[in-house]
């Protein structure tokens, strides 16, 4: 079952403040800054760097670091961070959180070094 659209609006404003808060400085932006995705149907949240392609700075790359993946049965949010691999892991010191802003609170301190290396 997707997720609501009302949810998905919610998710959609707190991705945008974390992202804006704190995603890169402003005086960089240009160079560097950070993306979401909810997804609804696959219940969902992506976490991305935006930054222009070493070979033609027109063009723009997305680099995912962290996504989460709503459980309805357990109404919890499945932890996953991109290895270099190009391979979503789970992030083992807690695979699973209650709510979307815990997950943001863990991307955010980064204890392990999973997210931003």
């Amino acid at each position: 079952m997707a997720i609501s659209e009302f949810e998905q609006h919610r998710l959609e404003s707190i991705l945008k403040k974390f992202c804006d808060e704190k995603g890169p400085p402003a005086h960089i932006r240009d160079q560097l800054q950070w993306g979401f995705r909810v997804d609804p149907d696959q219940q969902t949240v992506e976490l991305f760097e935006i930054r222009p392609y070493f070979m033609d700075a027109s063009r723009k790359i997305e680099s995912k670091f962290a996504k989460a993946a709503y459980v309805k049965t357990s109404k919890t949010w499945k932890i996953y961070w991109m290895r270099g691999t190009g391979n979503w892991t789970k992030y083992a010191p807690c695979p699973k959180m209650k709510t979307i802003e815990e997950f943001l609170k863990v991307v955010k301190e980064d204890e392990f070094h999973c997210f931003f290396g």
